[in-house]
């Protein structure tokens, strides 16, 4: 019975083994970034066996794999799983490439059992979702869905100066080629959390039912260079005075939106960066987050006061610029019912959570019913080669993904 069917997580765990091989890094992570050799190769091993499992395989224009299992009639919309298989460059063994690989274990599964879905199933790799690379995260899904266009992703450059373009002609994908945009019944991406919520909750797994709204912000102040030694304090044009003032405010205005609210600051530069000069330019970046929209506005609002109040204060000149932008993202409720359906047929212990990290899901959901699934990682930690997570959990989730899917490519 349909029931019955269970993934093999043994088969699952070695296969994470294997990929986390193409790239390994000395510290236990792995570096397979967008376009590169390894990138390729990792791409390789899966295409590998994808098609011994009895599937083909196609890239499109922008460098998105796609490998399809026939449905028993093949002509309807496809269900689609998949995430990606880039990494940061001390990422680790799990985040993305754990959902395209729970996915082939979909169709193994189903291979196993010698089932055919009514509905065809595709595994989804899109090209550069780390956007560690290419300054672009989830740009692959972003073209395919329309959010972005192929000429500006094909634009974007490495810090060598490489362009998308560039790479994706020199592993010999063929740019301009017909950009097919299949149809999707219904779609799910597996993921470790990349948060502690469900370690500390003692929770299999995550039913995501958004994703929660998202900005950088890049502030620039300008000073006045001088000498460190005889300029006295009172005559400084110095900005790192406004960067004292505004982080205890920024963070005492993000304590006031709640235990949601989410602010780093992840850069700071000064110029000329010199010991003993006072630094006539300051530059630092706000990545601002929350999953209520009106607590996000007014966060990104108190942002830009408390910059121009400070600048005031100290006679500075400066800006504030957002330079990208992510709206939040609710999920089908179709889809969310399915994992929701799924995860308690199984037994598992779940929670409905908002993802507070970006995922290629969010672009897919522009254009096709979608959710996602997640499951603990080791401390919450990811982005970091010390990332880890349980050969169960990882198991249960490719069996909630498993199941959820079914639902759908039978309907």
């Amino acid at each position: 019975m349909v029931s019955e069917l269970r993934v093999n997580g043994d088969r699952l765990w070695s296969r994470l083994m294997a990929m986390a091989e193409v790239g390994a890094t000395a510290q236990g992570g792995c570096n397979r970034q967008a376009l590169t050799d390894l990138d390729m190769a990792g791409r390789r091993v899966l295409t590998g066996w994808a098609e011994a499992a009895g599937c083909r395989a196609r890239t499109d224009a922008v460098g998105n794999l796609f490998i399809r299992r026939a449905g028993r009639d093949d002509s309807l919309p496809v269900v689609m799983t998949g995430s990606h298989l880039d990494t940061q460059p001390t990422g680790g063994k799990f985040d993305g490439v754990y959902g395209v690989l729970a996915g082939l274990e979909v169709i193994e599964t189903l291979n196993d059992r010698a089932l055919t879905s009514l509905r065809p199933i595709e595994l989804a790799v899109w090209c550069n979702e780390e956007g560690s690379r290419f300054p672009m995260a989830m740009m692959g899904s972003a073209v395919w869905s329309g959010r972005l266009a192929l000429e500006t992703a094909y634009g974007l450059t490495d810090r060598a100066g490489l362009s998308v373009r560039q790479e994706l002609e020199r592993l010999g994908i063929a740019a301009h080629q017909p950009f097919a945009h299949q149809n999707v019944k219904a779609a799910f991406e597996a993921h470790i959390e990349q948060g502690p919520v469900l370690e500390e909750k003692c929770k299999t797994i995550g039913v995501v039912t958004g994703v929660q709204h998202m900005s950088r912000h890049e502030v620039v102040i300008e000073g006045q260079e001088a000498h460190a030694g005889p300029t006295p304090m009172h005559l400084r044009r110095d900005p790192i005075r406004v960067l004292a003032e505004l982080l205890p405010a920024l963070y005492a205005a993000t304590a006031q939106r709640g235990p949601d609210a989410r602010f780093t600051v992840g850069f700071i530069e000064t110029l000329p960066g010199s010991p003993n000069t006072v630094p006539g330019r300051l530059r630092f970046t706000v990545d601002i987050r929350h999953p209520d929209d009106g607590h996000y506005r007014a966060l990104r609002a108190e942002l830009g006061r408390l910059v121009r109040a400070a600048l005031e204060r100290h006679s500075l000149h400066g800006e504030v610029r957002c330079v990208w932008e992510a709206p939040g993202v609710s999920f089908d409720p179709g889809c969310i019912e399915a994992v929701r359906a799924a995860t308690a047929r199984l037994g598992f212990a779940g929670m409905d959570m908002v993802s507070g990290a970006g995922h290629d899901s969010c672009n897919v959901a522009a254009v096709a019913p979608t959710a996602m699934i997640f499951v603990p990682c080791a401390g919450g930690l990811s982005h970091n080669e010390a990332e880890s997570a349980l050969p169960a959990d990882l198991a249960a989730g490719a069996n909630v993904l498993l199941h959820a899917m079914l639902s759908m490519a039978e309907s």
